[in-house]
């Protein structure tokens, strides 16, 4: 993905809002908003959008995950299984 072809002024959003919109759903690039020279914003498709939200959230995880086994905060997994073995026999 080459963002330098997907940047536009504040004014071309404005002036052609549907055709962007249009072709954000087409390509499934995101598009970058200048206003005064500076990048300001950055418009994607609502499907790119929930892929990257979903990978974040992915990435917390195994982050969390691996600063927990730096921490030893990791039990052996047979003992996971016997303690929810046991807690599903109580009810």
């Amino acid at each position: 993905m080459r963002l330098s072809s997907q940047i536009k002024p504040i004014s071309y959003l404005k002036a052609h809002a549907a055709e962007i919109v249009r072709n954000l759903g087409e390509q499934g690039e995101p598009l970058v908003i200048t206003q005064n020279g500076e990048a300001k914003a950055v418009i994607q498709n609502i499907k790119s959008y929930e892929q990257m939200q979903e990978t974040m959230a992915l990435l917390k995880m195994l982050a969390l995950g691996s600063r927990q086994i730096e921490e030893g905060k990791v039990q052996p997994a047979a003992e996971i299984v016997r303690r929810l073995r046991e807690r599903r026999e109580r009810f």
